[in-house]
């Protein structure tokens, strides 16, 4: 469901096999045509039995490999890898509805050229924020379950221009990429 709500193109291919044994229900491949007959990039699945396997609790587990090389000779191919400058914004999110609100949001942010840091990993508003601000992003969108089923996200300023204060306020996330855009632009003009 996430990557239909991103608009992630994808393919459901029920031979697709993974050489390790300890794989269950899903498993997954992302693949390119710009490397050629190599175009396997990352490929893992889920493992939902393999922590009890080795003696611990039962958990729910996925994960994946990476090729390094081929993911570098893909970054070099794009034009380099990112700037170490501070993003735009910091996308914090907490709950499901707003976790995928959240993923659409950074999507369509970074369509319109905004660069953004979004949080994975868990953690409550608090610890999310301090992270925000440690990222020096300008901004942090916040997203809850109340803004996700109002089509809102919370625009915190994460730094100010002079006196101004940083006021966080609630606008439809349909709004949200012209008024960061306009800040940005306001900012770079003090």
């Amino acid at each position: 469901q996430v990557l239909r709500d991103a608009g992630q193109p994808f393919e459901i291919n029920p031979r697709l096999v993974r050489g390790l044994d300890y794989y269950n229900l899903t498993v997954f491949e992302w693949v390119t045509d710009r490397l050629g007959a190599q175009g396997t990039v990352c490929a893992g699945g889920r493992y939902d039995g393999l922590v009890e396997q080795l003696g611990g609790r039962p958990s729910p587990a996925c994960g994946f490999a990476m090729g390094v090389e081929r993911l570098l000779t893909l970054i070099r191919d794009a034009g380099g890898a990112a700037g170490t400058q501070p993003v735009d914004v910091y996308l914090v999110h907490q709950g499901e509805a707003a976790s995928r609100l959240a993923a659409r949001v950074a999507e369509s942010l970074r369509d319109r050229g905004i660069d953004v840091l979004f949080h994975c990993g868990g953690g409550g508003f608090k610890s999310q924020m301090k992270k925000a601000d440690a990222s020096g992003a300008a901004f942090a969108v916040i997203i809850g379950d109340d803004e996700a089923s109002a089509g809102e996200a919370s625009l915190k300023p994460l730094r100010s221009v002079g006196e101004e204060p940083n006021e966080q306020r609630r606008i439809g996330v349909d709004r949200l990429a012209d008024e960061i855009i306009d800040s940005i632009v306001d900012w770079e003009d003090a």
